[in-house]
């Protein structure tokens, strides 16, 4: 049988515009052993023929080469590139999370709102690593609820203090300027 496809394979080359083509090589009964060697003789035509010449990306660096190794990769280009937010492995989205907490905290105003955020991080961060499903690890710490919510507190005097007073409003001009002036009177 193989000797059909070895003259079914010359023959196409006699058949083609190019003088010199090479045959393809004759698929074989593959093993284990000489499968590599099949793969590698057809890459080797298939460079000669040039068919590779004009792929794209030719002749750039392969992006990522000589960071470290992340097996995520592909996860993190398709979030990147499709601009998605609130998908992908709950360790990712808890990192993501952990980095922009102090942030989302700094927009609070009750210290019980800056509580309840913060347990329900940590709730999230604890039922993360007990899921079975796989994925990546989750290396995201719970964070102290106490030591978060002083220093939310020291932030937020520290902005508050760093605000200059807003000065007292002049009162309009003119009739209206005195009727308002008359209502703050009477009102005090």
């Amino acid at each position: 049988m193989t000797d059909h496809r070895d003259a079914a394979a010359r023959y196409r080359a006699r058949q083609s515009d190019e003088p010199d083509a090479e045959p393809e090589p004759a698929p074989m009964n593959l093993t284990a052993e000489n499968k590599h060697e099949f793969v590698e003789t057809a890459i080797q035509i298939a460079i000669r023929r040039g068919e590779f010449d004009d792929l794209p990306g030719a002749g750039k660096p392969l992006e990522g080469l000589g960071a470290h190794h992340d097996p995520d990769w592909w996860i993190r280009r398709k979030i990147e590139t499709e601009n998605l937010t609130g998908l992908g492995p709950p360790a990712i989205l808890l990192r993501n999370e952990d980095r922009e907490l102090d942030a989302n905290l700094d927009r609070l105003v009750r210290e019980s709102d800056v509580r309840d955020a913060l347990e329900d991080f940590n709730a999230r961060v604890i039922a993360a690593r007990r899921q079975l499903m796989g994925g990546p690890p989750v290396v995201t710490r719970t964070r102290d609820v106490d030591a978060e919510v002083a220093a939310w507190s020291e932030r937020r005097t520290a902005r508050a203090a760093a605000t200059p007073a807003e000065p007292a409003p002049s009162a309009p001009r003119g009739l209206f300027g005195r009727r308002a002036r008359r209502a703050s009177r009477t009102e005090e």
